[in-house]
């Protein structure tokens, strides 16, 4: 015989409530039909669990209940090392014993000593779900325990748990959660005042956590699943491919309740890598709210520079648009101090304006505030370039004593001394050669040498 009392439990299922306390029973039962048998029961973590009784005295072929409970009430479940049960036991000839003779009895070991089980203890529960849910959990390490956690939990408590896992980035717990009976369709709608499921797994950035989602018949619902919108909030570039490439007719234009796109979002929050990413599927850039604020007029009131610059580079009007109080994105950026944005928004194009105009005293003004001296349009030509090639000496010379670089290359490989000749303005190329100007070139088309007694004369080498 290798013990003298069964269990009737394989495992005592611990439903742990946060901060009350918890108590479980079972039973043993004595397999001698003609001798008592004495029991002793400990805890291997005997400072979080009490047994009653610890010691005892069962009658042949008896049952008799033990309870097992927390020493005090937790706040969370004690899972860094599985506690267990340990049942001992040993024949009674005298069919009595006190106390003190069962303590001595158990506390020598020899073979008159049987380890009848080791009964383990799983908890369960919302409460223990929730807890491995948690950002403080090392869940990862805990995988048998949620699942024997969630084995009690109704539909309800389930899908519950799902939305923790999905908002926690516990990716590795959602398909254990819809296994086990979670509702995904009923998680598509709002709760309350929370996001949807969906949501919830763009704004944690797991993708794993999204794809799970979709594979498991959760779909978008463009009524309340502003998928690219929370996306670009968080910058989830990641998370944007993915929707789109699950939901091809995906509108990259909705709009939540202020009337904003994705793009919007975006640019409010000077996510660059969302902006180019939401263009390049197709996002109106030159889109308005409901108060008439285009993308462009977030990124600049909020001085993202890299986010303006991007903007512009695909907008059609969205840099001259007025909002319903008046305001151009420019005017938004003056408002809040955001100086280094005038000159893409509107300095350079006006000091360039200037300078092909020969208006000096525009020039002087948009150079005090602030306008890029060496700043380029579209065809990569400066300030310096346009003046050049119309042949305004006084724009000329006020650019270059405020640093513009005589031997800046436009889109077309030329310099503004380039330019000056082939408009055959002498008296410019010959100050711009006074000023370092290299006299002899290459454009894209060729070497272009010039006399420099006549400069007048171009030979272009092709």
């Amino acid at each position: 015989m290798d013990r003298l009392i069964k269990p009737e439990v394989q495992e005592l299922n611990f439903s742990f409530t946060k901060g009350q306390k918890c108590t479980q029973t079972f039973n043993l039962t004595n397999l001698m039909h003609t001798m008592p048998v004495a029991v002793s029961l400990t805890s291997t973590d005997p400072s979080v669990f009490s047994l009653h009784p610890s010691l005892s005295v069962l009658p042949p072929l008896s049952t008799a209940s033990f309870s097992l409970s927390f020493t005090k009430p937790h706040h969370q479940p004690p899972l860094s090392t599985p506690p267990a049960v340990v049942v001992r036991s040993s024949m009674l000839p005298t069919r009595k014993a006190s106390h003190d003779h069962l303590l001595h009895l158990f506390s020598k070991p020899g073979p008159h000593i049987f380890k009848d089980a080791t009964i383990p203890i799983s908890f369960v529960g919302l409460n223990v779900a929730q807890f491995l849910l948690s950002p403080c959990s090392n869940s990862l390490e805990l995988d048998f325990q949620f699942s024997k956690a969630i084995s009690v939990c109704d539909e309800k408590q389930l899908s519950s748990l799902l939305r923790s896992a999905v908002a926690n980035g516990k990716s590795h717990f959602i398909s254990t959660l819809i296994e086990a009976g979670a509702d995904v369709a009923s998680c598509r709608e709002r709760c309350d005042e929370d996001e949807t499921l969906m949501c919830l797994a763009v704004k944690s950035g797991k993708i794993e956590s999204l794809e799970i989602l979709i594979e498991s018949g959760c779909v978008v619902d463009p009524s309340v699943d502003l998928l690219l919108h929370v996306a670009a909030a968080a910058n989830h570039v990641d998370m944007m491919e993915i929707v789109c490439l699950s939901h091809v007719d995906l509108d990259l234009n909705a709009v939540d309740m202020q009337g904003r796109t994705a793009l919007h979002i975006a640019a409010l929050n000077g996510h660059v890598e969302a902006i180019q990413f939401l263009i390049s599927v197709g996002a109106d850039v030159d889109v308005t709210d409901r108060e008439g604020w285009t993308p462009l007029h977030f990124a600049a009131e909020n001085g993202h520079l890299d986010a303006v610059e991007r903007l512009l580079a695909q907008a059609v009007f969205a840099k001259y648009a007025v909002n319903r109080d008046g305001k151009t994105a420019f005017g938004l950026a003056v408002e809040r101090g955001n100086s280094h944005l005038y000159d893409v928004l509107q300095l350079g194009d006006a000091l360039q304006r200037a300078a092909r105009l020969d208006d000096v005293h525009a020039m002087k003004s948009c150079l005090a505030q602030g306008a890029k001296v060496n700043g380029v349009d579209q065809n990569g030509w400066s300030p310096l370039h346009r003046a050049a090639f119309k042949g305004h000496l006084e724009s000329v010379r006020l650019l270059v004593s405020h640093g513009a670089r005589v031997d800046s290359v436009d889109g077309s490989g030329y310099t503004p001394l380039l330019r000056a000749v082939e408009a055959g303005h002498v008296e410019v190329a010959m100050y711009l050669l006074s000023h370092g100007a290299k006299a002899s070139l290459k454009s894209l088309s060729g070497v272009v040498k010039f006399d420099l007694n006549h400069p007048s004369l171009v030979n272009p080498l092709h």
